[in-house]
């Protein structure tokens, strides 16, 4: 037995004549933004918005810029740095023989 559907083919709440009955569009301005690799974005905003003067590239995820001839330049990455790495870059040596010394002294007198 064949179904027969009226909302075959067609999105709910479309209506009859579509996108137009839901409204004005609000106007448009696509933007071009380079990246240091050489890709292209087009994101479009609203005519009235602020534009940005960067934008993510949503193909190597650097900052794209407005002018082709100079793009973003790519910073670099850090390192993940570990804890005692942190510690290290802030304390010296002699820093930390003191800081060990006092630990020391205290747990002691604590006994």
């Amino acid at each position: 037995m064949a179904r027969n559907s009226a909302l075959h083919g067609s999105r709910i709440g479309s209506g009859p004549k579509g996108v137009s009955a839901r409204g004005d569009l609000v106007e448009r301005v696509a933007v071009t933004f380079w990246c240091a690799n050489g890709h292209t974005v087009r994101p479009q905003f609203a005519a009235t918005a602020p534009i940005p003067d960067t934008w993510d590239c949503h193909v190597c995820d650097l900052s794209a810029g407005r002018d082709p001839d100079s793009p973003p330049s790519v910073l670099g990455v850090e390192a993940y740095k570990t804890h005692l790495a942190c510690v290290r870059a802030r304390r010296s040596d002699a820093d930390a023989e003191v800081l060990l010394a006092e630990a020391l002294a205290r747990l002691r007198s604590a006994c």
